[in-house]
């Protein structure tokens, strides 16, 4: 375990603090990455609220993570110290069921571990998200980022980005049309 320093809430009606809490040491799949960048969606604001009445305090939200590689565990080898790495919303599954081996954690059937609001695979503990100096995800839940890229802009893209270009490319188009997302943070258009 390491300590982390972060921002919680406490309960729906504090602001966000500073809090120091501990994360694991990385397991032998796991990727330790210190964050740089950290997104702000909506739904952050949502869950610090407890506005969908199922947020578990202390609440640290963020799943628009960039930042770069610390540690990896002994059996990753697609990552290394150094490098840019992004996480989104989900940071493990059960990768037994139906979905997961169909490469649809998001449809886990016991349910996904979200990067903040937990419950973690195994443990049940809470997870704790973006709001914070480092995270530690199993490396099937981490994106390279290539070098060169203006972070700040990579990090909305973990959410907005990826729930609009996800349609697209398993196909879901019209053909002879254009389809166009935009958001607060960021936006694409595809032809």
């Amino acid at each position: 375990m390491f300590t982390c320093t972060g921002y919680a809430a406490t309960s729906a009606d504090t602001r966000l603090e500073p809090f120091a809490f501990e994360r694991r040491d990385p397991r032998a799949d796991d990727v330790e990455i210190e964050i740089v960048y950290c997104g702000v969606c909506h739904s952050d604001l949502h869950q610090a609220r407890n506005e969908w009445r199922n947020t578990l305090y202390p609440c640290v939200p963020g799943h628009e993570i960039v930042g770069r590689v610390t540690r990896v565990g002994a059996e990753v080898r697609d990552f290394k110290p150094g490098d840019l790495a992004a996480v989104g919303c989900m940071v493990d599954s059960c990768r037994t069921c139906t979905a997961c081996r169909e490469g649809l954690e998001q449809y886990c059937e016991p349910g996904f571990t979200g990067t903040y609001n937990g419950p973690e695979q195994g443990t049940g503990a809470n997870t704790f998200g973006g709001y914070s100096s480092h995270i530690v995800v199993d490396r099937h839940f981490v994106l390279h980022v290539p070098e060169g890229l203006d972070l700040a802009g990579v990090a909305p893209l973990l959410c907005a980005g990826v729930t609009t270009w996800s349609p697209h490319a398993a196909g879901v188009r019209a053909p002879a049309r254009r389809s166009a997302s935009s958001g607060w943070a960021a936006s694409a258009i595809w032809a």
